[in-house]
C-alpha cells in the first residue's frame, strides 16, 4: 500500500510538472521603480516599414533587431508618455560575448523612446543589461532581461 501511494504521489508530481511546462510563459515587458516604469521590448527590424527605417537611418534585415526602451512616470494616477533619459546597455550571448548597444533617441512630440539596433543569429538567446539615468532620480534604473530571437525567413 505504501508503494502504491508513493507511486501515485510521483505520478501527480509528474503530471503537475508537465502541466506547468505546457503553459505559455508570460514575457515581461516592463519593470517598476516606485513612480517610474521602464518599458522594454525587442523586435525584428523588418517589422519597421521601409520609409520609417530610412527616416531614422535604421538598417532592416532578417538578422537585425532593435531594443526599444522607454520610461514613464505615474503621478497622482496620471502616467506620462516616454520621458527623456540617458540610456546605455549591452547584450550578451550564451558564450558571454558582450556587445555595447548604441541607443538612438526618438522624440515624437511629448513622447521620447530609445532604439538600439544590433545583429543576431537565428534562435539565439540574448541577455540584455540596460541602465537608465532619469532626471530627478538619484540612482540609475537598471533592468536585465532575456530574449530568444528568430531570423525572418
Amino acid at each position: 500500500m505504501k508503494t502504491f501511494l508513493y507511486g501515485l504521489l510521483l505520478s501527480a508530481v509528474a503530471l503537475t510538472a508537465q502541466a506547468q511546462i505546457d503553459q505559455p510563459k508570460e514575457i515581461a515587458t516592463q519593470q517598476k521603480f516606485g513612480a517610474y516604469t521602464v518599458h522594454y521590448n525587442v523586435f525584428n527590424s523588418t517589422d519597421i516599414p521601409a520609409n520609417i527605417a530610412e527616416a531614422y537611418k535604421l538598417v532592416r534585415g532578417k538578422d537585425r533587431a532593435l531594443v526599444n526602451i522607454s520610461v514613464t512616470k505615474t503621478d497622482k494616477g496620471v502616467t506620462s508618455l516616454g520621458l527623456p533619459a540617458k540610456v546605455s546597455g549591452a547584450r550578451r550571448n550564451l558564450m558571454q560575448q558582450k556587445q555595447t548597444l548604441k541607443f538612438i533617441e526618438v522624440n515624437e512630440g511629448e513622447a521620447t523612446y530609445y532604439l538600439a539596433p544590433f545583429v543576431f543569429n537565428n534562435e539565439e538567446l540574448l541577455h540584455f543589461d540596460i541602465e537608465l539615468q532619469v532626471d530627478g532620480v538619484a540612482r540609475p534604473l537598471s533592468i536585465t532581461f532575456n530574449r530568444t530571437l528568430y531570423a525572418d525567413k
